[in-house]
């Protein structure tokens, strides 16, 4: 079932691309998380995104959010691509589509494309957006619009 406005994020682990294990209890409750699943690294748009949300990460932390983008590409490809586009958040691997199913992230172009789905959660760990579109920039605004309304 589908995360909503309104449902708290359960509690997750799941190796970042510094391979350590990631446990989502390390920020949920603590302060507000945007967690933003994408389709693949290095590909055109996933790529716009993840620097759109690097050019923006400044403001996320000044609004005393965090970012953590998720896809299913190994820590090693994880690594690369921030390490190659300065990447200054989390990425975390997702290789067995667990936390796809945990949030219920659904797959676009006739189910062929994993979803490109941005959550957003406040400080107590309560989804206050969940945004699904394929086109990658929009996620940041609509991200940001939510951390700004809170502040």
């Amino acid at each position: 079932m589908a995360l909503k406005i309104g449902d708290k994020i359960p509690s997750f682990s799941a190796m970042d691309s510094q391979g350590n294990v990631f446990e989502s209890d390390s920020v949920l409750g603590k302060k507000s998380v945007v967690f933003y699943f994408y389709p693949k690294d290095n590909t055109r748009v996933c790529t716009e995104q993840a620097c759109s949300f690097r050019d923006q990460y400044e403001e996320f932390r000044d609004l005393g959010a965090e970012v953590i983008g998720i896809s299913s590409d190994s820590t090693k490809s994880h690594q690369k691509f921030a390490r190659q586009y300065h990447l200054p958040f989390t990425l975390l691997s997702d290789a067995d589509k667990k936390l796809r199913k945990l949030f219920g992230v659904p797959n676009d172009l006739l189910g062929l494309i994993p979803g490109r789905v941005t959550y957003v959660a406040d400080k107590e760990g309560i989804v206050q957006l969940v945004f699904n579109s394929m086109s990658g920039k929009i996620h940041i605004q609509k991200a940001l619009q939510i951390l700004r309304k809170k502040k």
